[in-house]
């Protein structure tokens, strides 16, 4: 948990950058506080690289407090959109995909031959259905970092 305001963001991503540490993934919104933002951020590491992290995190003024949810009990989500070339030959074999991954086609360009699908889940499911699209020509793709609350009562 952050405090909103500029600058935070390049304040915490800078210092993942100079301590040499990768983002996997990264998703800052507004909170049901209006002057705290949540960053979820993801990143690779054992646990003494992680308690470094944590520990040069903590030290951020901007910084209001850190979890680590590596080993919590977490709902877990992430969205993707896909631009597929769908011709007329391909066009019901994409949708019948669409339908199999419970994901939804939120754009049809039929003179443009394009398709836009939506996909949310897990990571997994994500990947299965990118490599399952990878049959087709995938003009361009976007995906969000993870989002993520903890189950039960304890606060995220």
């Amino acid at each position: 948990m952050v405090e909103n305001k500029p600058g935070v963001l390049a304040r915490v991503s800078g210092l993942f950058a100079r301590r040499g540490y990768n983002i996997n993934s990264l998703a800052v919104s507004a909170t049901e506080n209006p002057a705290v933002s949540r960053m979820t951020v993801v990143t690779g590491g054992g646990e003494a690289e992680l308690e470094q992290i944590v520990k040069q995190l903590g030290k951020l003024i901007d910084v209001i407090r850190i979890d680590d949810h590596t080993t919590d009990d977490l709902v877990e989500r992430e969205i993707a959109l896909f631009k597929i070339r769908a011709t007329a030959e391909n066009r019901n074999e994409i949708m019948k995909l669409s339908q199999f991954f419970h994901s939804q086609i939120l754009s049809i360009t039929p003179n443009e031959e394009t398709m836009i699908i939506e996909i949310t889940g897990e990571e997994d499911r994500i990947d299965a259905f990118q490599k399952t699209l990878s049959k087709f020509e995938v003009l361009e793709m976007v995906r969000t970092g993870k989002i993520a609350l903890v189950r039960g009562a304890q606060t995220t």
